[in-house]
């Protein structure tokens, strides 16, 4: 199992504050849409500022150590 730190190295090219974009890197490649589900249906903490959602990159580490994307990983094509 890998851990925190291990993300921070891993992503420590990306800014600490992420876009939904960057956001789908991170995460593999996932498509805008999926990003947006995990956002909506509140899987990932984000802050909603104007008309753009906005992650800090360790909410983003948070989420991929949860239990909720442990059981969603399976059914994913990228994977962290």
């Amino acid at each position: 199992m890998k851990n925190r730190k291990y993300y921070r190295n891993r992503f420590a090219d990306y800014p600490d504050v992420l876009t939904v974009p960057q956001f789908c890197n991170i995460m593999g490649g996932i498509c805008d849409k999926t990003a947006r589900k995990l956002i909506h249906e509140n899987h990932v903490k984000h802050l909603h500022v104007r008309n753009a959602y906005l992650i800090p990159k360790e909410w983003a580490i948070d989420y991929i150590l949860s239990t909720h994307y442990a059981k969603y990983r399976p059914m994913l094509k990228g994977k962290v």
